[in-house]
């Protein structure tokens, strides 16, 4: 038998009813994964005899579909990371939804790269940033990009500042060929993708200039000032200032009017790392704290975090559209189109000229069926509450003599140790207290009750309850205090 007389091979089902069937019991599983979320341990370790299995060399011949999610359901599903869980208030991460996984699904099954070219995913892309640049208060003509995260949204909006603001063409030429070193500057609560973005555009560690902050934990404005000054006698090229809309550790939020004020008059680049708060513009409790926002060149926000989208979804906003397509157009000629010209490969906007991915998932889908699903009220009053429940626990965590707040609350972040009062009347050591907050926070987690994550301020290891969840309820903070408190004394 010749090649041509055997049937046609694909990768579609053999039979398409048996896949119908087994897709809508896929369904049926997850929507009752998700209802049923809180009724299961945050978190629970793998088993090494599942680490084991996951560690086995690829089969070579097919396996059936219901036998391949049999496997998922015993190995995989069993473990999550716990993030969608309403007692998960580890690394900021938003809890996901049911209609985002569905759009996420069906983004799949479509399967388009939304790099460019003349269809329909780029048409949404495009709609999505219209209605995030209205939300933040951007002009309708500013620029975007959906993006993996607020990781490459800050690389993005970094780059164009550099390639823009530093007085010569730095993209022909190179950051060598600088006058002086080029230097960005942040606070020393900024998160560390920023430094990583610093250091990927070949300026080195040096070229982020950290800013000591104030007890609120927010950008110290005159040491900014003077430290801008000292630069620019050294020789150095001041280009960017970096505010925080929300710092990762204390959700603190930079006085974004004034940096502003300052940027405009020393003529720098105003980027907003927003992974944080940026999308809390949506809250009214919140509204406020984000002035000035709107005034930046550029803005880093994650949808995938305070608005729940399911991973991954960043956006980048800059509101010059010209200097955001300069610091990366780049049209080899198997991509040349003319505008105005008919067929697949027509069509004036390619997001491909905005970053520097070429191939691009279709993640605007998840994104606007969540927004015309709740409305964006909605998002505000999720987020609202989030915040709310932050001063809640901030008082239950008052009210017990044997927990202190380590840092005023910021948002929706708060942090805090376990201090027991010793019979003896002595106080423990610093030493004690770190190891002795480091098990609890291990025993919350082991024992399935709750996620916290740590951060270390002032030289004080503390517990970090980061609240960007939509499921959490009163009683799971009243849980935690409690827990805290039970698993504290047992351990002195």
């Amino acid at each position: 038998m010749t090649n041509q007389d055997q049937p046609h091979e694909t990768l579609d089902p053999e039979n398409w009813d048996d896949m119908r069937a087994l897709a809508h019991r896929m369904v049926d599983d997850a929507v009752d994964y998700l209802k049923n979320v809180g009724d299961r341990p945050v978190w629970q370790p793998v088993p090494a005899e599942v680490q084991a299995r996951l560690k086995a060399r690829p089969p070579k011949k097919p396996e059936a579909p219901e036998q391949v999610y049999e496997a998922f359901k015993r190995d995989i599903l069993p473990y999550p990371m716990g993030n969608i869980h309403p007692r998960f208030w580890a690394w900021y991460m938003g809890s996901g939804t049911l209609m985002g996984a569905l759009g996420d699904f069906m983004a799949a099954i479509m399967n388009p790269n939304v790099g460019g070219a003349h269809h329909v995913a780029p048409m949404v892309e495009r709609q999505v940033l219209d209605w995030l640049k209205d939300m933040v208060g951007y002009p309708a003509d500013a620029s975007g990009l959906l993006t993996s995260g607020g990781s490459a949204a800050n690389l993005i909006g970094i780059t164009v500042a550099r390639n823009t603001n530093c007085g010569y063409d730095v993209r022909r030429e190179g950051v060598a060929e600088a006058p002086g070193p080029l230097v960005a500057y942040a606070s020393t609560e900024i998160h560390s993708c920023n430094k990583k973005a610093v250091e990927t555009l070949g300026l080195g560690s040096a070229g982020l200039c950290t800013v000591p902050v104030n007890e609120d934990y927010t950008i110290n404005l005159a040491l900014l000032e003077q430290q801008v000054a000292r630069d620019r006698a050294a020789g150095k090229i001041p280009f960017c200032v970096i505010g925080t809309a929300g710092t990762i550790n204390t959700g603190a939020i930079d006085d974004l009017t004034t940096l502003a004020d300052f940027c405009q008059r020393e003529k720098l680049w105003f980027h907003v790392d927003g992974a944080i708060g940026a999308v809390a513009i949506l809250a009214a409790n919140v509204r406020g704290q984000l002035a000035g926002m709107e005034r930046a060149d550029s803005i880093a926000l994650d949808l995938h975090k305070w608005m729940h989208i399911p991973f991954e979804a960043g956006c980048v906003l800059v509101r010059s559209e010209p200097a955001h397509r300069d610091a990366f157009n780049l049209t080899p000629e198997y991509l040349a189109r003319e505008h105005g010209a008919k067929g697949l490969a027509s069509g004036s906007h390619w997001f491909s000229d905005y970053g520097l991915q070429l191939t691009r998932q279709f993640r605007a889908l998840k994104v606007w069926l969540s927004i015309k699903e709740h409305g964006l009220e909605r998002f505000g009053r999720m987020i609202a509450r989030n915040v709310e429940q932050a001063h809640y626990l901030g008082s239950l965590i008052e009210q017990q003599p044997e927990l202190e707040l380590t840092a005023p609350i910021g948002l929706d972040i708060v942090c805090f140790r376990f201090r027991p009062i010793p019979s003896t009347g002595n106080q423990l050591s610093e030493e004690r207290l770190e190891r002795l907050n480091r098990d609890l926070l291990a025993e919350l987690q082991e024992q399935g009750i709750a996620a916290p994550s740590y951060t270390t301020l002032g030289g004080r290891y503390c517990l970090r309850v980061a609240i960007a969840n939509h499921r959490s309820r009163t009683a799971d903070f009243d849980l935690l205090v409690n827990e805290t408190l039970r698993i504290g004394k047992s351990m002195i």
